[in-house]
């Protein structure tokens, strides 16, 4: 559509008065006419990347009463929301655009757009495949199924998809940014760094937001490999299964393990990281040199927080002995905090399945897991972190498995949307994460836990704020299980099936059935 130089001048006087203009109407139903007007401000200000005027604008149009344009404001406000990273909002606009068109395919996409942003992942894989069947040249839903794939390891079909909603939506950055993240999880380097640099290239002049610097950042990253295959390895290691040794230390679990073949040292095994992660004094130590900067997320104060990215020339755990590991460089380290950080792998992060096993203190690594007996087993979901669902009080919600951690949390986004007895008292804490200490992190009791068929009934569960990281990964993250969920089992995370199974330690205490 063309605009008329009529229709640019009444933009742009609009544009500059837009603020006063907002305030007097958001809550007034406007004419057809103005409502058009208000929506081609809308569409230009949210391609300029001004998010919050464009949300205005679409807010304003909203306040119609035909129902196209109203589909078409709605439409707008949960794609600036979800840019926004204002995840229950855009479901709360989703759940309105359904209603006025239940069978439109891109308004059933964009409620499945917004269920992945909850973190409802297979309620928005059912959304997606509901818009497909409806049009099957949809480029969003198919960009959707895609994302779904590759959450459950399935990268071909996921590239498969990416590339052909990519032909059906070439300037569609989001597209270019999801098939770069299929081709790191490939490790396929330089490819994915094109992707991300397509990404890159087609965002506002104005997007200064954390998903566009960790992209940016990621592309000097990539491109840093050049000829040097990530995650080398003979050929022999994919093959066979590692079996490691650890001791817990704390509720954590701790391996030996070598940097650039130096003497073995104590690593974290963290599943809660997306990188091998070590200190700057072992880094300097050991000839590990930083590429680039970047952005990590976390618990704490501090949320997003400035790192470097290196690259660990051999990383040697047991058996298992990678070349051309990605690594973080914890640097500048942070100050005041009651223990030194510590140097921490995920065989998530190496690309391999796992099994853990606190009553043999015993970590087996590879690519093929071996079929065993399981009293439970919970589907897994991975972009970038490791994932099951959960029900916290009747509501789903998503969980890392973080090997890391040491208790049962949900986040401060979860725990505002439940509905407690006003009686229960929350317990302030003081608690540290990777970003700093969370001060305003809290003891609450009384809360019921599932994972299916695993029960917490009346349970006290740490609440921390998990937006920083929910940010970055570009939905909302429902709460962190660790030590205590999963120290009475022998655990696997299998990527291959993408499972979490867990099979009853002897003698260890259970949560109810």
């Amino acid at each position: 559509m063309r605009l008329s130089l009529r229709a640019v001048t009444t933009l742009a006087a609009l544009l500059v008065a837009l603020p006063s203009y907002v305030a007097r109407t958001s809550t007034q139903t406007v004419s057809s006419e103005a409502a058009e007007v208000q929506l081609q401000l809308a569409d230009m200000l949210y391609e300029q990347g001004r998010f919050i005027e464009a949300f205005d604008a679409f807010e304003v149009s909203g306040n119609v009463t035909d129902t196209r344009l109203k589909r078409r404001a709605f439409s707008g406000k949960v794609r600036t929301r979800l840019r926004m990273a204002e995840f229950a909002g855009a479901y709360d606009d989703a759940q309105v655009l359904i209603d006025l068109s239940p069978r439109d395919p891109e308004a059933v996409t964009l409620y499945g757009d917004a269920l992945w942003a909850l973190g409802r992942f297979q309620d928005s894989e059912q959304r997606f495949e509901e818009a497909l069947s409806l049009n099957p040249e949809s480029s969003r839903a198919r960009h959707g199924r895609a994302r779904s794939l590759a959450s459950r390891s399935q990268l071909d079909e996921a590239l498969d998809e990416a590339q052909a909603a990519l032909r059906l939506a070439p300037r569609d950055g989001e597209i270019h940014h999801t098939v770069g993240t299929i081709y790191e999880r490939m490790r396929r380097y330089e490819e994915a760094a094109n992707a991300f640099g397509s990404y890159v290239n087609l965002l506002p002049n104005k997007d200064r937001s954390v998903k566009a610097a960790w992209s940016r950042a990621e592309v000097e990253f990539l491109r840093a490999f050049k000829s040097r295959v990530p995650f080398e390895a003979d050929p022999s290691v994919w093959k066979q299964l590692h079996i490691v040794p650890f001791r817990t230390v704390n509720e954590k679990v701790m391996v030996k393990a070598k940097v650039n073949k130096g003497a073995p040292m104590d690593f974290v095994l963290d599943t809660g990281s997306e990188l091998t992660v070590i200190t700057r004094d072992v880094a300097s130590r050991l000839g590990v040199k930083a590429i680039s900067e970047t952005l990590s997320a976390g618990v704490g104060d501090f949320g997003l927080r400035g790192l470097q990215v290196g690259r660990i020339d051999t990383l040697t755990i047991g058996t298992l002995e990678l070349r051309n590991v990605p690594c973080l460089i914890k640097n500048p380290p942070l100050r005041g905090l009651p223990t030194r950080e510590a140097e921490s792998f995920s065989p998530i992060s190496l690309g391999l399945s796992m099994v853990i096993d606190y009553g043999r203190q015993e970590l087996v690594v590879g690519s093929d897991l071996p079929q065993e007996p399981y009293d439970y087993k919970l589907p897994l979901r991975v972009h970038r972190l490791a994932m099951v669902q959960g029900m916290v009080n009747d509501d789903p919600a998503n969980f890392v498995v973080d090997t890391g951690g040491q208790v049962i949390s949900i986040s401060t986004d979860t725990a505002s949307g439940l509905e407690l007895d006003q009686s229960i008292r929350q317990i302030p804490l003081k608690v540290y994460g990777t970003s700093g200490w969370d001060k305003d992190a809290f003891l609450l009791p009384g809360v019921h836990l599932a994972f299916h068929g695993i029960q917490y009934s009346n349970f006290p569960v740490v609440v921390l704020n998990l937006r920083a990281p929910s940010i970055l990964l570009g939905f909302q993250l429902g709460g962190i299980v660790g030590h205590k969920f999963l120290s009475p089992y022998r655990a696997a995370i299998d990527l291959k099936t993408s499972e979490v199974r867990l099979k009853r330690l002897p003698g260890g205490a259970q949560a109810s059935d």
